[in-house]
């Protein structure tokens, strides 16, 4: 509990009106969330506008009012600021309210269209190895030490994400580890954090459809190394050839990482097989149960923070090492008698290209990939033809289904990606909507040598579908269709 004015010294604002100072008990952005303790940020989001609701948070209870534009409301027993921007003033009150939790915790972020996951949940897996109390945010699950919390975003809203860095202080977390998405960026939910490092994977062709070009894009992962502060550190993976466009305006002390090109953490994979990795990491032979070369990247970049936050590096690699696969992430399959089955949250053009060139380059010659791959709906359109094109191209057998339609016609978003392929792959592909029988299928087309890849939903336990979510685990799915064909 905080008082409103003591609250609003943290902000630049503009009193509009003032009733006597109260005791601000939550702090919140959704009307319907408002009581008589709230304090109502007005926040304009993507699809609403939270000035549209200040009538319904004073009807819930609430008195105390920041907005960044003039509204048609008014009351004798309100207090009304304003200010240039909500988002970033719900960002900053949320610290203030939480006593600036990320100043008390190491503050690990992830940024990139892929890896983001893989690289935080390891660090946090890694850290809890070395015997630390260790906080995630990610889109699987948040942890505060051994505890769960659900993860609804990939990053929380500002209050929510405030309140779980809190929780991990009082927990006695040294250290938490969190994805950093580009809409979070661009809508200042980790706007005022204390960051100790970033981390940047790489960036492709993802989330056009919020941020309409592929430069804004850019622009709004760069924005998390520009707010970075001098005694954090940003690394980057200079492979990529946008790393070092996030390290122009950066305070951060700049440290690269690559497997091609020079950089201040090096690593050459040795043997790449469905056993692991080999790798050569920082002069020293490493193996990891983790698969393919994209894991290669993510393991130098977990080694690198784990070297940047001062950890010692036999232990380190000791722990890495035992280190299994991410939920959804290249998460593998193999029943005696049965197909390899590869479950990945790929669903980007990208990221479904790596996944099939890591299975290419260790599955046996004389296998089969069979890739079964849907886009989710109302979502970029432009990559739906891309991926389709390139698992056609890839696999052996492509199978065509839904992902997430959400609120799409099925169809609609098949034949979209059907524009990908020319004469000879569409008389190839398979399309079934359905993606449970798009599953079945696949197992029942496979043999024994055969490699089949389920891609786009990864560690997701739902399907949407017309706004819906039903229970749906593809790993669970081709696990149940693979024992019953053994």
């Amino acid at each position: 509990m905080k008082g409103l004015t003591h609250l609003l010294s943290c902000i630049k604002h503009k009193l509009i009106c003032s009733a006597q100072d109260s005791m601000i008990e939550s702090i919140e952005f959704d009307s319907r969330s408002c009581s008589s303790g709230s304090l109502f940020v007005a926040v304009k989001g993507y699809s609403l506008d939270g000035h549209d609701y200040i009538a319904s948070a004073y009807e819930n209870g609430c008195r105390a009012f920041v907005v960044e534009r003039q509204v048609d409301f008014s009351a004798e027993d309100i207090s009304m600021v304003t200010v240039d921007d909500s988002s970033e003033a719900i960002a900053l009150l949320s610290d203030s309210f939480f006593d600036s939790p990320s100043k008390e915790i190491k503050l690990i972020g992830v940024t990139g269209t892929n890896g983001k996951t893989t690289c935080a949940t390891l660090m946090y897996d890694l850290f809890k190895g070395l015997g630390y109390q260790t906080g995630l945010l990610s889109t699987v699950v948040n942890k505060i030490g051994n505890d769960t919390v659900k993860a609804t975003h990939t990053t929380p809203n500002p209050v929510e994400l405030n309140k779980l860095l809190r929780d991990m202080v009082n927990a006695h977390c040294s250290h938490c580890f969190m994805e950093v998405s580009s809409h979070a960026i661009d809508q200042n939910r980790v706007f005022g954090l204390h960051f100790s490092g970033g981390v940047f994977t790489n960036i492709s062709h993802d989330h056009l459809d919020y941020h309409k070009t592929f430069s804004a894009y850019i622009k709004a992962k760069k924005q998390f190394f520009d707010h970075l502060p001098e005694s954090a550190f940003a690394l980057v993976n200079t492979d990529d050839k946008n790393a070092l466009v996030m390290l122009q305006n950066t305070r951060a002390n700049q440290v690269h990482y690559a497997l091609k090109t020079p950089a201040d953490f090096k690593a050459k994979v040795l043997e790449n097989e469905l056993s692991g990795l080999v790798l050569n990491l920082d002069d020293t032979e490493f193996y990891s149960r983790l698969i393919g070369r994209f894991n290669a990247y993510n393991l130098l970049a977990v080694y690198a923070v784990s070297a940047l936050l001062g950890e010692d590096k036999i232990e380190t690699l000791g722990v890495l090492s035992n280190l299994q696969s991410v939920e959804g992430r290249f998460q593998y399959l193999k029943v005696s008698g049965g197909p390899t089955t590869i479950v990945d949250y790929a669903h980007t053009p990208d990221a479904l290209k790596n996944v099939l060139e890591t299975i290419k380059a260790v599955k046996q010659t004389n296998s089969r990939l069979i890739t079964v791959v849907g886009c989710g709906g109302n979502r970029d359109k432009d990559k739906r033809p891309i991926m389709a094109a390139i698992a056609s191209e890839m696999s052996e057998q492509l199978i065509l289904t839904s992902d997430n339609p959400r609120n799409e016609n099925p169809d609609a978003i098949l034949n979209d990606m059907q524009n990908g392929l020319d004469k000879e792959q569409l008389n190839n592909a398979l399309v079934i909507a359905d993606r449970k029988e798009a599953i079945k299928l696949a197992v029942k087309l496979a043999n024994e040598l055969d490699v089949i890849l389920i891609a786009g939903k990864g560690h997701e336990k739902y399907q949407e579908i017309d706004g819906v979510r039903y229970d749906f685990d593809d790993y669970k799915i081709a696990s149940e269709f693979t024992n019953q064909k053994t």
